[in-house]
């Protein structure tokens, strides 16, 4: 009996240290799409920037996450656990590997933002102090149970801030700190002519498109493998996550109309927006909340490029990652209610708090980071830099090379 015990116990461990990695791999998979999402976007001048911001902020993010940040969220310091590297299948190493691929999301999310005008050391330092420490202070406090605040919530309003794949503490945490990144950036050269705004348009459609499918079929291990284990797996995280990106799809198809950088972004912001509560929402609740988000982005995304004088965000992030995540966290508080089909255990109230909070810390840390980044060294291209286009200006290479 206790060898079977043993061999149960066995199996369980390394499925569930399986089905972790798998996750992992599919969030690390993710950046692919976000980079060819930012490539497809920008001007051709700017794509193997876009490449290379993708590729090295990954890399340092997995540092900074490594030797500090998973401190800081949960209290763990591989220095001194030496168990780690060997129980239960290094099952906590693997989680490590599947938490930070959600950490390095944070500076992808800004690097779409500050596209075409930004420096690049200035901003790969100031993208790691983030994830080295702002975001891993606020995904401790929401995931880790930091500081008391989910307790504090629970006692005030019958449930703690729920959030169960990040719509908040990845998605608008990385969206708010981009906003405050474009704000201190300024405009990019060229896009008043004649006293107003203009667009500029995307260079490849097809590359933007596979971006907009990588991050889509990657989604499904954000969101389902957020159970870390396989006794936690959900079907219905599945289908709400289908369901909210069909409806941002919708959404932005019909208040697009019909424009293709919408449509590919539209199920991104459904995706953004049901994390928070896709464990909870019935189907149609997630479809609702999908096409609010594809509204949303759509609506605040045109106004942005037409109205805000002085913010450029290049691709969009701030209203799909910053708005439509905060929207996610509310909406799990509305959707995840038995009233509306939901499973319950959630309080409207202490998701509009989370989500403000997230909101409130991530706006705070951009806006110190990259402000201290700009007194110091700058983080802007020269003006004729800028012109020149980020490809050779910082790179000395461009997207097509000369024979």
């Amino acid at each position: 009996m206790i060898s079977t015990n043993s061999a149960v116990d066995t199996l369980i461990s390394s499925s569930n240290t399986l089905f972790i990695l798998l996750g992992a791999i599919m969030v690390f998979a993710m950046h692919a799409g976000f980079a060819f999402l930012e490539v497809g976007t920008v001007r051709h001048k700017n794509q193997v920037n876009a490449l290379v911001k993708i590729m090295t902020d990954f890399a340092i993010s997995a540092l900074v996450y490594f030797f500090v940040g998973y401190q800081i969220a949960y209290g763990i310091n591989f220095f001194d656990s030496a168990a780690v590297l060997s129980q239960e299948h290094g099952y906590s190493l693997v989680k490590f590997f599947f938490l930070m691929t959600f950490a390095a999301a944070i500076p992808a999310i800004i690097s779409g933002g500050v596209a075409e005008r930004a420096k690049f050391y200035p901003m790969l330092i100031s993208a790691a102090i983030i994830v080295g420490a702002a975001y891993p202070f606020f995904e401790g406090i929401v995931w880790n149970g930091n500081y008391g605040f989910q307790n504090w919530l629970e006692k005030q309003y019958g449930a703690p801030f729920h959030d169960f794949a990040g719509s908040v503490v990845v998605h608008a945490f990385g969206g708010w700190v981009a906003l405050a990144a474009i704000i201190l950036l300024g405009t990019r050269r060229g896009r008043f002519k004649h006293g107003k705004l203009v667009a500029f348009a995307p260079s490849n459609i097809p590359f933007l498109a596979l971006g907009a499918w990588i991050l889509c079929i990657g989604w499904f291990g954000f969101n389902v493998m957020s159970a870390q284990t396989l006794d936690g797996v959900s079907g219905l995280v599945a289908v709400n996550s289908l369901m909210a990106m069909v409806g941002g799809i919708i959404a932005a198809m019909l208040f697009g109309k019909n424009d293709p950088g919408f449509i590919h972004n539209g199920p991104l912001a459904g995706l953004v927006a049901i994390c928070a509560g896709s464990d909870i929402m019935h189907p149609i609740g997630a479809l609702a909340t999908g096409a609010i988000a594809g509204a949303i982005f759509t609506t605040l995304f045109t106004i942005i490029q037409q109205k805000f004088k002085h913010t450029d965000d290049v691709l969009g992030v701030w209203p799909l990652h910053g708005v439509c995540g905060a929207w996610g966290g509310i909406a799990a508080g509305v959707f995840g209610s038995e009233s509306l089909g939901g499973l319950g255990g959630v309080s409207f109230t202490s998701q509009l708090l989370g989500s403000l909070g997230g909101i409130m810390i991530a706006t705070l840390s951009g806006f110190i980071v990259y402000g201290i980044a700009k007194a110091i060294s700058g983080i802007r291209l020269s003006e004729e830099d800028e012109f020149n286009g980020a490809d050779l200006s910082i790179h000395k290479i461009g997207s097509i090379g000369k024979e």
